[in-house]
């Protein structure tokens, strides 16, 4: 208990893993190249078109991508082998990258050729980061997970406080094309080290999903998901608002006295260092404050933020605002992805977290939009202070989804279904399951509860209809069924089951009747 305690309050015990250590500094390298490239494209915008609509599109550019691929994206990571995966989404920012230095380089940039070779890092980021965050829970105990999810955003935020700034210098002096070179260089690596990890494979005796059905899968998961659905809702509320301030960062940079590159690096590195901050207080924040009170606090801080950059004129000022909205921002973000983390399986967990992030990139594509515009027909400052005024309103809409308790639940595969029929043709279906139960009288209000939790969890784990029915002629005699597309489907449900599941058909098996055995039965639909 000591030690599991230790975990739990420790910032940095996932470094004690050497995996999780070296992974986490190689990304650290590659995300400071990352932020160099944001502040060189956004910067170069602003020079090459000073139109809001399209400095706010490269944000748009960025975000997009996650928002339209994010699902593919999962369903590919949880049906292959997700270290493989990763290495060819690094390849193939590399190569992105390198294109893009050398048409800045070589001064036959556009504006459009800026926004289309963000566009496809973009599509490398939505590739890679379903893959990216799903195998923490591998690198780590889970006790730690929180922490280790923290450390990521601290070092995303570390790499913010140290990239910007260096970008700065190197953009004043030697053009963004420069930066967009090094940004290549920076995914080796990452690359040197994911051939070097040597991952666990995942092991099932039935063969791998097909990237459809998969989507399909992770889709129905989303839907039936409670927990999912809290972070999910929550984070919309947040992100949409909370976008305007990246996506007209450059602009109020840009409108200071001598303002330039190094004004716009500086208060993109002042969030990094906040956001640093804000993850060394994270664990003890936690013992405190309530998952869902850490996140309205921080939204609140971060719209007085939005407030104050809308209003404010000087460097400096503007400098510490941008640091308070970064631990906010961290607060938010590290708390909403604990949360998502903690409601997914392994089996659907690229995809559950592919859900979110298209939840979160789409906000943000659609929000730096919204920003960009407004800022065009009336002002910056007006469109930031809506953006605020946005994000309290979204406090008071999304309240009743709550994010907390979630540490409690156990969705480890349970494995305790008994072995079904055999049936040669994986492929054969639908499939309908009936369950049969004898009720105790006096605990059919207790059955009924439970039984219609454990339907939601038959939808979200793969069966496309539930129902429950009362025997007409024996009272308090009920029969559950449900329908999977395929008997291979079926199949996957008996590896799907989790420990949560499996608490739950103990409760409903203590309300029936003494001696009472649940009958099942499997019907397939004829050939």
């Amino acid at each position: 208990m000591t030690q599991t305690t230790t975990i739990k309050r420790s910032a940095w015990a996932p470094f004690s893993v050497p995996v999780f250590r070296i992974l986490w500094i190689a990304t650290l390298a590659s995300n400071i190249g990352t932020w160099m490239h944001d502040i060189g494209a956004g910067w170069l915008m602003t020079s090459l078109s000073p139109s809001p609509v399209m400095v706010a599109l490269v944000q748009t550019a960025t975000t997009l991508p996650v928002f339209l691929l994010a699902l593919p994206a999962g369903a590919l990571a949880d049906i292959i082998d997700r270290r493989h995966y990763l290495i060819a989404t690094q390849l193939f920012m590399a190569v992105t990258a390198t294109c893009l230095a050398v048409v800045a380089l070589t001064g036959i940039i556009t504006p459009w050729l800026l926004v289309l070779l963000t566009f496809a890092m973009g599509l490398g980021t939505a590739m890679m980061m379903p893959a990216w965050a799903a195998i923490v829970p591998e690198l780590v105990p889970r006790a730690a997970l929180p922490s280790a999810i923290a450390l990521n955003s601290m070092g995303i935020n570390v790499a913010r406080a140290i990239g910007p700034a260096i970008a700065g210098v190197i953009v004043s002096i030697a053009g963004s094309g420069a930066v967009f070179a090094l940004n290549a260089l920076s995914f080796v690596g990452v690359i040197a080290v994911l051939f070097y990890w040597k991952r666990t494979p995942r092991f099932s005796e039935l063969p791998a999903e097909r990237v459809v059905g998969a989507m399909r899968a992770g889709l129905r998961f989303a839907r039936h998901s409670v927990e999912l659905q809290a972070a999910v809702v929550r984070g919309l509320g947040f992100f949409l608002f909370a976008g305007a301030s990246w996506a007209l960062l450059p602009l109020v940079a840009r409108q200071l006295p001598d303002g330039g590159p190094q004004s716009f690096g500086i208060l993109v590195a002042s969030v990094g260092v906040g956001a640093v901050l804000g993850a060394v207080v994270l664990p003890s924040l936690r013992e405190k404050l309530s998952r869902d009170l850490l996140v309205v606090g921080s939204t609140v801080i971060y719209a007085l933020c939005l407030s104050a950059l809308a209003t404010l004129n000087g460097l400096w000022p503007l400098a510490l605002v941008m640091a308070v909205s970064g631990i906010a921002w961290i607060t938010v973000l590290s708390s909403l992805q604990v949360a998502a983390q903690m409601a997914l399986p392994d089996w659907v967990r690229s995809r559950g977290l592919a859900v979110f992030m298209s939840v979160f990139m789409g906000s943000m594509a659609l929000g730096s939009l919204c920003w960009g515009k407004l800022a065009e027909l009336y002002s910056i400052e007006f469109s930031l202070s809506v953006a605020g005024g946005g994000a309290i309103m979204a406090i008071f809409l999304t309240w009743r989804w709550k994010i907390g308790g979630m540490q409690t639940l156990d969705l480890t595969p349970a494995m305790h279904w008994p072995s079904p029929p055999v049936v040669n043709h994986h492929d054969r279906g639908p499939v309908l399951v009936t369950i049969e139960y004898a009720v105790q009288t006096e605990k059919v209000p207790e059955f009924m509860a439970l039984i219609y939790r454990l339907g939601k969890q038959r939808r979200r784990d793969g069966a496309f209809v539930w129902g429950l029915y009362e025997d007409t002629e024996r009272a308090c005699h009920f029969i559950e069924t449900f329908n999977d597309e395929s008997w291979l489907a079926h199949l996957r449900q008996h590896e799907r089951v989790t420990v949560e599941s499996k608490e739950l058909q103990l409760g409903i098996r203590a309300c029936l009747l003494e001696n009472s055995e649940t009958v099942v039965r499997h019907y397939l639909s004829p050939a």
